[in-house]
């Protein structure tokens, strides 16, 4: 779970980063996020010499093709995150993860054939209440909420079929979009609207830091996409929409109505009766732990 709570804990603070660059266009932001994490992830690998486990990886054409999707639903997301961000929407944004660990639970059941306990479909039952009450509440379909669910929901999914290591996973998706960042780059200057270098030093460096910013939260989810069952994994993830809508309550001052508050409510409830669940049976011992235990020496 410590991956996960790390993974989770940055991308929630990440619109503090992302106002920073408001000047710059959220399509330029993404192309740089592609780029300067491509760059900080060849550092990694060279330090690790860890090329061996990246052309383990190219020579399967089945984990290719996987990342080769991979690539594509977590470019939809980036885009569409900063572009929340940028437009004052983090809110909605918040929605949208609220809806993904239930993308996430539901992928998990249909496609891997994960189980779940009564409880923990009950949980899941009142979560999508208060999914559905926040839309009423809203008035409008959330557009951004639902592409960011189902596009980091697959990513998820992915990732977790894929069950390639962090590092070089990562390293052959940013490859892949590498020539069309560099492109949107390109484009950019000669059109003159590019923000790197000319909007000065400070939008210039943390620019460049996305590298690192956007890389190691990745990093560790896929770590812990490894390591937990895509349920688990899915109920983690409302730990960055928390962080999200309370950023956007008190430093983007943004407004939420009564209805809404309510279904904020129901998903927070739904969250700590999954989690309840979850306690009370990593602790019971299973099967053949009692066995084990019984079995005479």
């Amino acid at each position: 779970m410590g991956f996960a709570g790390i993974a989770y804990g940055l991308w929630g603070a990440f619109p503090l980063y992302f106002a920073l660059l408001d000047s710059v266009s959220p399509v330029e932001v993404v192309a740089h996020r592609v780029i300067w994490s491509l760059v900080f992830l060849l550092i990694v690998i060279a330090s690790l010499r860890g090329w061996a486990s990246v052309s383990s990886v190219l020579r399967s054409t089945r984990s290719v093709a996987l990342l080769a999707l991979a690539a594509v639903a977590i470019t939809v997301n980036w885009t569409t995150y900063v572009y929340a961000v940028s437009t004052d929407q983090v809110v909605e944004s918040s929605l949208g993860y609220f809806i993904n660990p239930l993308v996430s639970v539901a992928l998990g059941v249909v496609v891997l054939r994960e189980k779940l306990r009564g409880a923990q479909w009950g949980a899941v039952s009142l979560a999508t209440l208060g999914v559905i009450i926040i839309g009423i509440g809203s008035g409008a379909t959330p557009v951004i909420g639902l592409t960011l669910a189902f596009s980091f929901g697959t990513y998820g999914l992915v990732k977790k079929i894929a069950g390639v290591d962090a590092i070089p996973s990562l390293t052959i998706e940013t490859a892949m979009l590498f020539p069309i960042a560099a492109a949107v780059l390109a484009v950019a200057e000669i059109n003159g609207s590019a923000a790197f270098v000319i909007d000065g030093l400070g939008i210039t460096a943390l620019l460049v830091l996305l590298g690192p910013i956007t890389a190691v939260p990745l990093l560790a989810y896929v770590a812990a996409a490894n390591r937990l069952p895509l349920s688990t994994l899915g109920i983690t993830q409302y730990l960055t929409p928390t962080v999200l809508f309370i950023l956007g309550l008190t430093v983007f001052a943004e407004s939420v109505t009564v209805t809404e508050w309510s279904g904020f409510i129901v998903i927070w409830l739904a969250l700590l009766w999954f989690t309840i669940d979850l306690y009370r049976h990593s602790r019971r011992p299973t099967r053949a732990q009692e066995l084990e235990v019984t079995e005479p020496t």
